[in-house]
């Protein structure tokens, strides 16, 4: 083997080796009653596993209480996982402690739900961006202010006009755009956005998410981009992982999870979208999800989705479901998935 099969071998093994990878995580919370005493657990995140390859954007959705914000957390260690491992370009982060754990996430950087809440109303935008920067230790206040000028006409804000202004003379959009800048200050690989254009209108939303799509191919980010909205995922999503009381229900690429869904539950959430029917061009009512969703504090056994599955049988209540390929990279946690024949519902035997 020559020198240069080598280096293309090895380019293809970094390839292939993920730059996020989650094994078996639970994050759970104490919950204190009267008197100090523990009243139960929340069981918020529960043996979640999955990958994120470089370049590529996992799109995460799910009911709000399905464990996708206290998920993204706990890969950041913020707060540490109860159990599981969380490797990221090769560390796992749960071994790291203090000052190790803050260099690797210099790697990892979030984009938070509420732009207004996660920038400091006193400081002017240019502190804002500024910031990483020096907490990173980047010396040089020409260098820094350089940086700051790249990063605010990167995300498409002139640097004379915005630089000086704080976050209260800002629109919704704005206070986004600076969000991103300084969570790409430090040109991480990995940007984890927490229903990051959840809280803007249709208009701002479709150019933060085109400034998303234009930051991966020109620093060639990976995203884990968590949201509730599924048509929003499926734009800019390569592969899409759904949650449900706080396990992955799916996790598949976006065209084939939207198009032939094998989860009973990604199959309610997705005829709960508004739409057109296809055949007749008419409005298509969104189908509810019937029922409650269970309580973390008390989740169902076996199948934490059969309380409300027209598919559910005996076996999801006695056995808890594991998440197994049933095509190629696309894999459910189901007992009867929809690509198996509806089970037969046994008549009740009279007495």
């Amino acid at each position: 083997m020559t020198a240069v099969d080598e280096r293309v071998d090895d380019r293809k093994a970094q390839q292939a080796t993920p730059l996020l990878r989650a094994r078996n995580v639970v994050q759970q919370f104490p919950v204190r009653g009267a008197g100090g005493l523990t009243g139960g657990v929340v069981h918020a995140v529960s043996n979640v596993s999955f990958d994120v390859h470089a370049g590529e954007t996992l799109g995460v959705v799910g009911e709000t209480g399905s464990g996708k914000s206290t998920l993204a957390r706990s890969l950041i260690q913020a707060p540490r996982p109860k159990s599981g491992e969380v490797l990221f370009q090769g560390t796992d982060l749960m071994r790291l402690r203090r000052r190790a754990l803050v260099d690797a996430r210099r790697n990892m950087q979030m984009v938070y739900q509420d732009p207004f809440g996660s920038l400091n109303p006193r400081w002017r935008v240019a502190e804002l961006v500024e910031e990483p920067l020096l907490g990173y230790g980047v010396r040089g206040a020409a260098q820094r202010e350089r940086r700051v000028a790249e990063l605010l006409d990167l995300v498409g804000l002139d640097p004379s006009v915005f630089a000086k202004r704080r976050p209260y003379e800002l629109s919704g959009g704005q206070c986004q755009r600076v969000a991103i800048a300084r969570a790409i200050a430090l040109n991480p690989a990995l940007v984890i956005c927490d229903e990051s254009v959840s809280s803007l209108d249709v208009l701002i939303q479709a150019q933060v998410l085109n400034l998303f799509e234009q930051l991966r191919t020109e620093l060639g980010l990976s995203y884990l981009f968590i949201a509730h909205d599924l048509a929003l995922v499926k734009q800019v999503s390569d592969r899409v992982a759904v949650m449900h009381l706080g396990q992955l229900a799916e996790i598949g690429p976006a065209d084939a999870l939207y198009r032939q869904p094998l989860h009973p539950y990604t199959a309610a959430l997705l005829e709960s979208i508004p739409g057109l029917d296809p055949a007749t061009g008419r409005a298509r009512r969104p189908v509810p999800l019937r029922g409650e969703p269970p309580s973390p504090l008390d989740p169902p056994s076996g199948c934490g989705f059969r309380t409300r599955c027209p598919r559910a049988q005996q076996r999801c209540a006695d056995e808890e479901p594991v998440l197994a390929e049933r095509a190629p990279g696309h894999s459910a946690a189901c007992h009867f998935p929809l690509d198996l024949p509806a089970p037969r519902i046994r008549a009740k035997e009279t007495p």
